[in-house]
């Protein structure tokens, strides 16, 4: 149960179950119920709830705004074909809301004050006016803020719905209960406009929960960064921005066995801005994270923003998924494996095939790679798939080249030179042989002190066929 000022304000049904009613003094509710769990209002923690509610709805639509008694107002008119109809918009908002660790009571009307009394009253979705007047007349009076310092005179005139308040004379109803009353009524029927005062985004994001218990469980501390990245997806989408890089860090125990905040950098490759992708990474990033000691609060910045660039949807998609999946799978495996684990090849410009290419992390950016060879690849010779971390030297008998039996040549020489700009010369004549098993081998002659030299050359095994 919750108290404001020593009086009961909210309870649950089990409490009510044991006589306990809104408004019951402290006293009165040990006596009833002596186990409850009591608790006071907080209702700068209650304010703060609703603004991190308010700015992880701005995912669905930018115009959002509070209302009284803890109610959040979206128009959602324009955001209806996007999200597939307004059962399937309910639906995720329903799942939002849950991911915050609240729950929600929705309604929907084509007046702003139609939908926050039809939620006050319970769960209504009416989505025309005629249907929205029918309901609306159906409501007590008790419901419409304005009218509760009249109730008694209402109740009186036989006055308990809002359709018998609407029946009555205009002019007598202004002058006994002022114009606020008649204001709300027009507004919730649509007879008046109504102006809101939309929330805008912060310029930056930067988001914290306190955990109720010391938590050391990973797959506990990812459910709780959930909530944290709904409300950075709200954000990003308020802002149309993209992220390339947050920082997620743990807060520890404090006082004299104080542990230093655990940080957490999830990098991605493409930037993206989708809840359920964010929420991947990080789930993936916190299995494989050793905490140091149990976390009591968690933390969530947006670190590396990019502007959003819209999606191109194509005719006909491509099978196998677009380049966007590509990329979430990518950094799914960096998540879970480590970027170090997770490698693309970066061309180089230069002839020694040991040179030519090296392995980077998928997450090193494509400008900062090095250019590649400029040549044609169809006008290269055939070059194997597996090539040896380091040339295997051969010896030779009778003249040709041996690895498990003779090699045959298959191939007529390529010619490679190179190195002398760095003082290494190096000449090489690559071949295609063939062993007595018919398995192809990619060798070469090097000659050591150039081709007319007296030296013998030298034969190395460097790479392997499929």
């Amino acid at each position: 149960m919750v108290f404001e000022r020593d009086r009961v304000t909210a309870l649950t049904a089990p409490a009510r179950g044991l006589g306990v009613q809104e408004g019951m003094r402290r006293g009165g509710v040990q006596l009833l119920a002596p186990e409850a769990h009591l608790h006071e209002r907080d209702t700068l923690r209650e304010d703060t709830t609703l603004q991190q509610a308010a700015l992880a709805l701005l995912q669905y639509t930018p115009q959002v705004t509070l209302a009284a008694e803890a109610c959040i107002l979206l128009e959602v008119g324009a955001s209806l074909r996007l999200f597939g109809g307004i059962r399937a918009l309910c639906r995720k908002i329903r799942v939002t809301i849950a991911r915050l660790g609240l729950s929600a009571i929705l309604s929907c009307a084509v007046t702003a004050t139609g939908a926050w009394l039809l939620a006050r009253y319970g769960y209504v979705r009416t989505l025309g006016p005629t249907s929205l007047q029918r309901r609306l007349d159906r409501l007590p009076v008790v419901l419409l803020s304005a009218a509760r310092p009249h109730l008694e005179w209402l109740h009186g005139l036989g006055c308990r719905q809002l359709g018998q308040v609407r029946r009555l004379p205009r002019a007598g109803l202004q002058r006994r209960c002022g114009k606020d009353l008649l204001l709300m009524l027009d507004r919730a029927y649509g007879a008046a406009p109504e102006v809101h005062d939309w929330i805008v985004a912060p310029p930056s994001f930067q988001a914290r929960v306190e955990l109720p218990d010391r938590i050391e469980q990973t797959d506990v501390l990812a459910a709780y960064a959930q909530g944290l990245l709904a409300q950075l997806a709200g954000w990003l989408a308020a802002r149309q921005l993209a992220i390339k890089k947050l920082r997620l860090w743990l807060e520890h125990e404090r006082g004299r066995q104080a542990v230093p905040p655990t940080e957490l950098q999830v990098a991605l490759s493409v930037p993206a801005w989708q809840e359920d992708h964010l929420h991947t990474l990080v789930k993936e990033k916190l299995a494989r994270s050793l905490l140091p000691a149990p976390a009591i609060a968690l933390g969530l910045a947006a670190d590396e923003l990019e502007s959003r660039q819209a999606a191109s949807e194509m005719l006909f998609p491509e099978p196998g998924g677009s380049a966007e999946d590509h990329q979430r799978l990518l950094e799914l495996l960096v998540a879970r494996l480590g970027a170090d684990k997770v490698q693309q090849a970066a061309p180089r410009a230069d002839h020694r095939p040991e040179i030519a290419n090296r392995w980077c992390s998928v997450m090193q950016s494509a400008a900062s790679l090095p250019a590649p060879l400029g040549s044609d690849p169809a006008r290269l010779p055939p070059r194997p798939l597996w090539l040896l971390q380091e040339p295997l030297p051969l010896r030779v008998q009778q003249h040709k080249p041996f690895y498990r039996s003779a090699l045959e040549f298959t191939s007529p020489p390529e010619r490679i030179e190179a190195g002398w700009w760095e003082g290494r010369p190096l000449t090489r004549d690559y071949f295609t042989a063939r062993d007595a098993g018919h398995a192809y081998y990619w060798i070469f002659r090097q000659w050591r002190g150039g081709e007319w030299s007296d030296e013998e050359p030298q034969w190395f095994l460097h790479g392997l066929f499929g």
